[in-house]
């Protein structure tokens, strides 16, 4: 088979093409307005936005300016650039979201032994956790890095926390706030086990990805 030169990222087909005719047509409202404000609002130039949705100047202007609409996978690129949603990109109005997570509410998650109960709202760009550690459940090796941010604080229990080579011993009472890429891992040094409050920044975990591997299990209090 003879193939030419290699496409660039403006001549393949997709979201992160200057041509969209390879996409399913389907009505969208022009986003043009929302594009400018929120390239604005994230202090990119039009060259720095484009390099990071892998288009061309040219083709963000066209969208800018509503010559062009982009396809739903494009639209899905453009929302990850500026780090918002598809909804915000059409002009929607979110829904006012809760701010209030009652006791008794939301079910727990379990994975591996772990108990998780829901601490704060869904669609943030944080995710709260109320976690229980079981005693003798540390994971074994397994050792999370990621992107993003975590915070932890010890409501009961002792907690030992591996942070690359060193191995912190939390008392209750005690916190800890770390960057994810370290290569961290926690489990609980009571004999009863340790609960402990957990905030992160990986808006696109899911639960059973952040609890640790295996299933997951729901239940109530």
């Amino acid at each position: 088979m003879t193939t030419g030169p290699a496409p660039g990222p403006d001549d393949a087909a997709g979201p992160d093409s200057d041509d969209d005719s390879g996409a399913a047509d389907v009505e969208l409202p022009t986003v043009a307005p929302q594009l400018r404000e929120l390239r604005r609002r994230a202090g990119l130039t039009l060259e720095a936005a484009a390099a990071r949705a892998r288009l061309s100047p040219a083709h963000l202007s066209r969208l800018e300016t509503g010559r062009r609409q982009p396809s739903l996978p494009l639209l899905l690129g453009l929302a990850r650039t500026y780090g918002t949603t598809v909804s915000e990109l059409l002009g929607e109005t979110p829904a006012v979201a809760d701010p209030i997570v009652r006791a008794g509410g939301p079910g727990a998650r379990e994975a591996d032994g772990w108990t998780y109960w829901q601490a704060g709202g869904s669609g943030r760009g944080m995710q709260a956790l109320r976690v229980h550690v079981p005693h003798g459940r540390s994971q074994g090796e397994l050792v999370r890095v990621h992107p993003g941010e975590e915070w932890l604080y010890v409501l009961e229990g002792r907690l030992r926390l591996h942070l690359g080579d060193v191995e912190h011993l939390l008392e209750q009472g005690d916190s800890a706030h770390f960057d994810s890429l370290t290569p961290h891992r926690i489990g609980a040094a009571s004999a009863a086990g340790a609960d402990l409050l957990f905030v992160h920044t990986l808006l696109q975990s899911s639960l059973a990805g952040l609890c640790l591997g295996g299933g997951t299990t729901t239940h109530h209090r």
